[in-house]
């Protein structure tokens, strides 16, 4: 489905999940300082949920636009394997599109300062 809406990506039809596109500079920081945070960041091991929130849309990846990302991702998802109770579930694969959420999805917990997110206190 390209350039799915939130209410189709929540049907769990598309395909599509909930992501967060991540731009930085190599001269500032390392891929592998981003996959720190990531595995920090979040329950990997929870298959299609974070938190309270379940779905197809919900689950663990990591998009590499690069073999080099790709391949780092998953040794890095090796390393942390045993650091979590159950099977890390994270899919690793090629980047597909990236589209961008409806503007009231933009920035949402600045929007919603009480909104939920599984990984953001409240």
């Amino acid at each position: 489905t390209p350039n799915p809406s939130y209410r189709e990506v929540c049907t769990g039809r598309t395909g599509h999940n909930e992501v967060a596109l991540v731009v930085y500079d190599p001269a500032v920081t390392s891929y592998a300082a981003l996959l720190k945070l990531f595995w920090e960041g979040h329950d990997p091991t929870q298959g299609m949920r974070q938190g309270n929130d379940v779905g197809t849309q919900y689950r663990s990846g990591i998009y590499a636009f690069t073999p080099e990302q790709r391949a780092e991702a998953e040794a890095s998802r090796a390393a942390w394997a045993g650091r979590f109770r159950a099977p890390i579930t994270t899919e690793i694969v090629d980047a597909p599109p990236f589209y961008y959420a409806e503007e009231y999805h933009q920035q949402y917990l600045a929007k919603n300062p009480g909104g939920y997110c599984g990984n953001h206190p409240a």
